[in-house]
């Protein structure tokens, strides 16, 4: 009997010994499995990068032919660079560790799009002063857009908090201009130096500058919903600039030159069947709708923003730029990926 027993001890721990055995071998591939993967996405991502680094490069190189060729200086919906690159296989041209039962794809999409075709947020106010004229054209805007126009006043306050301004504060009969960009301070109106050169400047919060648009959230009453719907009409620009009234859409063009929805539409549909050589050619095609806009429109472009979206095996890579066009260069202002 006790050998029998000692035998059923063996046996047990013979198959202990074992199970332990295939756990420990079995973690090891499974960290070995986790390592492969993660050397793999590794090299995913850093070839989705490359493919988006190659398609930001030619997009520039669309964007500097188009203006080294375009006679009438003039952009237009009908250029090259308007053609949206539709999902275009990449197999052939990337190393995607592809095998022979393995039925992962590589995939290039984008478009550029006229950044000027849109409002720039930018433009509602001027060295921290709120621009009348640009708010009015936002307020009409959220109008056609279904929204509050009042929202456009506020949009209007936080831009210019966000902007270099002037600063005057005086003591007694004294006052003191101050730029809050520079620094400088000159004396106004005042009798006697020394009292203006010992006032103080009046301190206030620099907010951080609108850079994107969801930057709206920051304002009062806008919500992500209305955010999401302004995308296609408003963008954020370094600069103050015009509206393209080649590329423009109808609900943009109508709070530019203050007319209406209808009017724009038929604007619009002139325009896709031959596009605006010009301001006169625009005046003589549809004479008194510019009004007083003439240094509110233009013909041709100086930004543009490029979407790409690469897919490679099992992940996917978004990017969006922003593009500046000159005559020297084409260059990238900021990438942001998703």
């Amino acid at each position: 009997m006790k050998k029998y027993k000692q035998s059923g001890v063996a046996v047990v721990t013979a198959l202990l010994l074992t199970t332990l055995a295939i756990t420990i071998v079995a973690s090891l591939f499974w960290q070995q499995q986790v390592q492969v993967r993660s050397i793999e996405n590794q090299r995913f991502q850093l070839q989705k990068k490359w493919v988006l680094r190659g398609a930001l490069d030619w997009a520039r190189l669309i964007l500097r032919e188009d203006l080294r060729t375009n006679r009438d200086n003039v952009d237009h919906l009908g250029e090259p660079w308007a053609v949206t690159l539709g999902e275009t296989h990449l197999d052939q041209y990337v190393e995607n560790g592809k095998g022979d039962s393995d039925d992962s794809e590589a995939s290039l999409s984008g478009q550029i799009t006229d950044a000027q075709s849109r409002f720039n947020l930018n433009n509602l106010a001027i060295n921290g002063v709120p621009n009348l004229n640009e708010v009015a054209m936002f307020s009409r805007l959220l109008t056609n857009l279904r929204m509050d126009p009042s929202l456009a006043q506020n949009a209007a306050s936080m831009v210019a908090s966000t902007q270099s301004k002037t600063i005057t504060a005086g003591t007694g009969s004294g006052s003191i201009k101050e730029n809050a960009s520079s620094g400088s301070a000159s004396s106004v109106n005042s009798p006697d130096a020394s009292k203006s050169a010992s006032a103080e400047s009046i301190p206030e919060v620099q907010f951080l500058r609108f850079s994107q648009i969801d930057d709206l959230l920051a304002v009062t009453g806008f919500t992500s919903e209305m955010v999401l719907r302004l995308r296609d009409f408003v963008a954020v620009l370094p600069y103050k600039t015009s509206i393209n009234l080649n590329t423009t859409s109808k609900e943009v063009m109508a709070s530019r030159l203050d007319i209406g929805l209808t009017d724009a539409a038929l604007i619009v549909a002139g325009r896709d069947r031959a596009y605006f050589y010009g301001l006169s050619d625009f005046n003589m095609r549809f004479p008194k709708k510019i009004g007083a806009y003439e240094n509110d429109i233009s013909f041709s472009t100086k930004y543009f923003f490029v979407n790409g979206k690469v897919k490679l095996s099992r992940s996917a890579l978004e990017v969006n730029a922003l593009l500046e066009r000159t005559d020297v260069a084409t260059k990238v202002l900021w990438v942001r990926e998703n």
